[in-house]
């Protein structure tokens, strides 16, 4: 029997040597590695969420990857794309790709897609694929993604990272929420940085899309406890991890019980313009509500917060840190209720009253002001920044860490 014929009999894409340290494990076992063979994962994004998660899957013999990205590698894309070096400056992003991950593991079938995801192709492209592994970094992507994984049934791996924060999920049509119940609407063009604006730490994309890649095999194997209801945060600063447990949303706009949106029309018409080649694919910027009619401003900068915070009708400034930050400095004012506590202690927060809710960098207090613009509080505003931004535009007395 000729080594072609093995692997189609042992349904791996080369053979149990090359997995041996992980057949070994009873969770996987050589009918887990025929699963992980037969199975295919569609990776949105070939930029720094992509590159660890493409490189992890293939390397665990992950049969079929499809890669898909319309962008160019850039020299500003190397720190943290680990996918492509320097030789591959100016190719599709999909070419270098599907070079470094044959050249990994041969017998992985990569199919690349060298393209911008539309609604007349994003069905019948990821109908023909397991799951969806979203690493893009606009908004407009990730709503599309969202709506045709949920109109699929399509498990969706979710992964975002912005300056030395990041976040994963699972989201799973049947079984938890989508994406949009925890987000129900993109925010407003400019409203939230890309990476290019804010930054981003470069070895912070390997660790979320490291996740990623292993969420999406523990969805194959059918092992473990996936990311499905909830939504793990990592402050790399502190390396410190949350949880934050998600509800699916009887009301959600694709999801719920009388959907109202179609894949992804509202994040397609809200996200404005593509960003420039250098930051086309790396899942930055957990997104945020966006402003309604009749309602203040979802997000407000450090500058008018200062003068906001200065008038007789102040709002009032509520710090949702941990108490290690807390030590550190805080914001003249500020009251104190821990993220984790602000379910519990909604009623100590009045909903008729403007509040400016902050945190390090404002990508947990963005999750804690869509919540409670969810129950009530239609004044809440997230500090754009957080102290960080605080501590440079208005107080450096206050550290920054």
């Amino acid at each position: 029997m000729d080594e072609d014929s093995k692997r189609a009999e042992e349904g791996t894409p080369s053979g149990f040597g090359r997995y041996a340290r992980q057949i070994i494990l009873p969770e996987v076992g050589p009918t887990g590695q025929r699963k992980l063979g037969r199975a295919s994962i569609l990776i949105v994004g070939a930029g720094g969420l992509g590159s660890p998660a493409a490189l992890y899957l293939a390397a665990a013999g992950v049969g079929r990857l499809g890669i898909v990205d319309f962008d160019r590698v850039d020299e500003s894309n190397l720190h943290r794309q680990i996918l492509h070096s320097t030789s591959e400056l100016g190719r599709p992003k999909v070419a270098s790709a599907k070079r470094r991950l044959n050249d990994l593991n041969p017998g992985v079938h990569v199919e690349a897609h060298d393209l911008r995801l539309s609604q007349d192709e994003i069905v019948t492209l990821m109908q023909d694929y397991d799951i969806v592994l979203d690493g893009s970094d606009n908004f407009a992507t990730r709503y599309l993604v969202n709506d045709a994984a949920v109109r699929l049934a399509k498990p969706l791996v979710y992964g975002s990272v912005l300056r030395f924060e990041g976040q994963a999920s699972v989201f799973v049509a049947d079984d938890g929420p989508c994406y949009r119940c925890l987000f129900p609407h993109p925010p407003a063009p400019g409203q939230s940085p890309s990476c290019a604006e804010a930054g981003v730490l470069g070895v912070l994309p390997g660790i979320v899309g490291t996740i990623q890649a292993g969420e999406a095999i523990k969805v194959i194997l059918g092992i473990g406890n996936p990311l499905i209801g909830r939504l793990l945060r990592l402050d790399a600063l502190a390396m410190d991890f949350q949880e934050l447990a998600l509800e699916r949303d009887t009301h959600c706009p694709a999801c719920g019980e009388n959907p109202s949106v179609e894949l992804g029309v509202e994040g397609a018409a809200s996200c404005g313009t593509p960003r420039s080649s250098s930051e086309a694919s790396d899942g930055d910027g957990p997104p945020q509500q966006e402003e309604e009619v009749d309602e203040v401003p979802w997000e407000i900068s450090p500058e008018e917060a200062k003068q906001r915070l200065e008038m007789p009708d102040a709002p009032r400034l509520l710090d949702i840190r941990e108490p290690r930050e807390i030590e550190i400095g805080s914001i003249p004012g500020s009251d104190w209720i821990r993220m984790d506590e602000i379910p519990s202690r909604l009623a100590e927060i009045d909903p008729e009253r403007e509040i400016i809710v902050y945190c390090h960098l404002g990508m947990r207090s963005a999750m804690v002001v869509d919540f409670l613009r969810r129950h009530g509080c239609r004044r809440a505003r997230n500090l754009s920044g957080g102290i960080d931004a605080w501590s440079r535009d208005i107080d450096p007395a206050i550290p920054r860490y």
